[in-house]
């Protein structure tokens, strides 16, 4: 996973925290900069396991 997609879904989460509460603080944008960068880690790291499960011969 490159860095591209972990900065994508941090500037994803902070506009979902401006649209959700526009006089959101520093803090709280930062919070949802973190949630986003590690949640998309997440993601990316359950769906590489459903892959490998897929491929294996059975």
């Amino acid at each position: 996973m490159g860095l591209f997609e972990e900065v994508a879904g941090a500037a994803a989460a902070v506009e979902g925290v401006k649209k959700l509460d526009p006089n959101a603080s520093i803090i709280t944008e930062g919070i949802a900069a973190v949630a986003g960068f590690e949640g998309v880690e997440a993601i990316t790291d359950h769906l590489e396991k459903k892959d490998e499960g897929n491929n294996q011969p059975g």
